[in-house]
Parts: C-alpha cells; structure tokens; sequence
C-alpha cells in the first residue's frame, strides 16, 4: 500500500492527505467512495472522464475504497495506470460511505468539489451540469425524478423525507442522492459524522449557503450488489434524524459581535 493511500486522514485532524501531491492543485476534485465495487470501478473511471471529455478546467478523480474485501482496490490501482488523474485511497478499516467520502473531501484539493457513488447508479454525465450551477449556488444536489430502486428503497426513501420535513422543518427532494457539486467554502459548514452523506444539503443551508436541487438520471444497478437495507436506510436514517435534531438546537450560529477599539 502506498503512504498516499493510507494518508486519506478519515478523522479531519491534521493536514488534508495528498495536499502535498505533485504538481498544481486541480480545479475540479470528483470523489466517489467505493465498497466491494469490482466490477464497477473500471467504467466508472471511464465514464467520468467521458463526461469531462470537454472540459477546459484541471480535473482530479478521487477512488476511495472503503476497505473492500473483494479486488476493488486492485481495480483502483489498475485504473490508475490507465489514468493518471485518479488518486488511489484506501480506508484501513471499514467506516462506511460517509467516511470515505469524508476522507477524500479531506484529500481533495479542488476549489470545487464533486460527489457520486461508485455503483453506476448515479450517471457521471450530470456533474458537468452540476457545476455549472454553482455560478449562482454554493451546492446543487441531484434529485433522482425516475429512481431504478426497488419499491421497498422507494417507500423507505418517502418516510424518510417526510419525517425530515416533520422535525427539521426543512425539505429537501432526495437528499440520499450523493450525486452532488459544490463549492470548497462549503466544507467549514460541515463535520464528520456517520450520516453525513445524507444530510449534507440540511447542515449547509443551515450554515447559510444557497443550496439548489436539480433533476439527474437514475439508473439500475447492473452489477455488485446493494449495500442498503430497511434498517441502514430507513432505522439508521431516524436515528440519524433525532441526533441531527438535537444538534441543530445546539448550534451557535448568526453571532455578532462588537470590538471596542480605542
């Protein structure tokens, strides 16, 4: 394993992995987290770097592998040989998708940054337009209009949206869509947490920014298989409902403050 793999820094303590890494910072950093992906990593890869095939603006594509027990990480590593633009990481133990999507925002050095999972389901045709909309956002989240999920996903998904609008009294369309662009200023408004992944449009609008939702392609999965069940989707998603809750009430934000200079 390289020191740049394991140096994704998963805690947010100390100085971001990779910030060192050869040459001038890219503008563009696209992370995408991966869990027992084999299959998957490959097309990614080339299908990210399809959908910026047009792009003028320099271009990083973080791989974070979140521990696979497969050949993920080999695949990641070949992948890399094909395309040099990739940074390789790797969690030593398995943390979850927040984690490894923490640990690459970490890594990142892009003055934008975008998100998607690793699983095919999320189209890398729709991040280019995207960020195009942050010329008048600070974050623009991808809705899936036409979900490929089962009908169990989908309902969990609706109780999950409703309770949100219920104790947060905020409702954004589909916030467990990780297909996302958004502005580097918007990291300081976050913090990790198991769970951030699905509520990173609620923490950012709370912290000021303007947060935009755009319509984006779903498609089926067609290999691997599905990480999610009822109680890491829905159960996971009201527990991580209360604690969000009790922290919103909590936290310090708006102060002004005066300075007396003589």
């Amino acid at each position: 394993m390289t020191n740049d793999a394991t140096a994704a820094n998963p805690t947010g303590t100390g100085s971001p992995a990779g910030a060192a890494a050869t040459g001038s910072a890219p503008h563009i950093s696209v992370v995408a987290p991966l869990w027992n992906e084999t299959a998957n990593v490959r097309p990614l890869a080339d299908r990210v770097f399809a959908a910026f095939k047009d792009e003028t603006r320099s271009l990083e594509l973080l791989l974070v592998d979140d521990a696979s027990t497969d050949d993920t990480w080999e695949q990641i590593l070949a992948a890399r040989k094909a395309y040099p633009r990739i940074r390789a990481l790797r969690l030593l133990q398995h943390r979850g998708q927040s984690a490894a999507l923490w640990a690459g925002f970490q890594a990142s050095r892009g003055q934008l940054i975008a998100t998607l999972d690793g699983d095919l389901q999320n189209d890398p045709a729709d991040l280019p337009r995207l960020l195009a909309a942050l010329s008048d956002c600070d974050l623009a989240c991808g809705v899936r209009a036409r979900r490929q999920d089962n009908f169990r996903r989908r309902v969990s998904s609706r109780l999950a949206r409703r309770a949100r609008k219920l104790v947060l009294g905020v409702d954004f369309q589909d916030t467990g869509c990780n297909l996302r662009a958004f502005k580097r200023s918007v990291l300081p408004m976050l913090f990790p947490f198991d769970g951030l992944h699905r509520f990173m449009p609620i923490l950012a609008h709370d912290a000021g920014a303007v947060v935009r939702e755009l319509s984006v392609a779903h498609h089926p999965r067609v290999a691997g298989k599905s990480k999610y069940g009822v109680w890491n989707r829905l159960g996971r998603g009201i527990f991580d409902l209360v604690v969000i809750s009790w922290t919103r009430k909590r936290h310090l934000r708006n102060l002004q403050v005066q300075e007396q200079r003589d």
